[in-house]
């Protein structure tokens, strides 16, 4: 990557029943006029076919895997080598309940055919609505038998911790734990490089098909962590840096929280980094960045100073 600079990347849709309008009213993503209900954003991908394409600049038109595969260094710096690219960062607009799902950790995942990453994820409420809830782990004392029962017989909420989020909250959600996103949030989520989501149970309703949609519950089941019990909300931790809060770390990823007015460095320590702008507006590099844009920082970027007009609130992600 010889003049390395922040990429931009066309958005990958996804369209799902529980979807709404804000993905294009509120985020201002281009999403085309048909008559499919979108829920999802990827901004950075690289998950087989799912692919990130660039967007600007002299690397316009090369997908997110063949940056990993043809200037992984400058791209990922010490976390060079990779197969791809190992996180996945994208919004959702929940305008129903999600599947109540569960995703399997690295081990178990890479006994699938083909092969994927585990999931753990983070997300981060950017907007609920009065009542909107989410489940985030299991009620205590709820193991495998009592779990079955209560999906057999349709009563799957009964047995998850229920939260009412607050715009600004973050919730951890590691690999094997049982969870769903509640109708009226709109939510930033990072998460590992893979889509491999067993569905517990789905609110027994139907898709526009007629149909319901397709349970996993055996595989779901099997890679549940009964241990973990209940998810709280994420305490914001203080960091060196007086404006920024670390809100997950884990062997997995690094989330962290920005806010500032004037200028702030972001950068330099040889990694590449998932830049989201959830209020205002940056500079970085010739870029303007603004309220719900992504652009990735390329390790060889180096050390890089945002700068604003007035207040700024940024998702900064990279790896540990």
């Amino acid at each position: 990557m010889q003049s390395p600079y922040p990429l931009r990347f066309e958005p990958v849709f996804r369209s799902y029943i529980w979807g709404g309008g804000r993905l294009k009213t509120v985020l201002n993503k281009p999403i085309p006029d048909d008559e499919n209900i979108y829920a999802e954003s990827w901004e950075v991908v690289d998950h087989g076919e799912d692919q990130s394409i660039v967007a600007n600049g002299s690397l316009k038109g090369r997908t997110l895997a063949s940056l990993v595969a043809d200037e992984g260094e400058s791209l990922l710096g010490n976390h060079h080598p990779q197969t791809q690219f190992p996180l996945l960062f994208k919004f959702l607009d929940c305008q129903r309940k999600l599947s109540v799902q569960v995703h399997p950790n690295d081990e178990q995942g890479a006994k699938l055919n083909p092969p994927d990453l585990g999931k753990t994820e983070a997300w981060v409420i950017m907007s609920a609505e009065p009542g909107s809830c989410l489940y985030a782990g299991l009620r205590p004392g709820i193991d495998a038998t009592t779990l079955r029962q209560h999906i057999e017989n349709g009563t799957c909420e009964e047995a998850l911790h229920k939260i009412q989020p607050q715009p600004g909250d973050c919730v951890f959600i590691p690999a094997g734990t049982v969870h769903a996103l509640g109708d009226g949030l709109l939510v930033a989520e990072i998460q590992q490089a893979s889509n491999t989501t067993y569905r517990l149970f789905d609110w027994n309703r139907v898709g526009a098909d007629g149909k319901s949609r397709p349970l996993h519950i055996e595989q779901g089941l099997a890679v549940t962590d009964y241990d973990r019990g209940p998810i709280s909300i994420s305490d914001a931790a203080k960091t060196e840096t007086a404006n920024v809060e670390r809100l997950v770390a884990c062997d997995k990823f690094v989330l962290d929280r920005v806010m500032f007015s004037g200028t702030h460095a972001i950068g330099g320590d040889n990694t590449c980094h998932i830049v989201v702008v959830l209020e205002g507006e940056i500079t970085i590099a010739n870029e303007t960045v603004q309220h719900g844009e992504t652009v990735l920082l390329p390790a060889a970027c180096g050390e890089l100073n945002a700068s604003s007009i007035g207040d700024v609130k940024l998702l900064d992600m990279y790896l540990p």
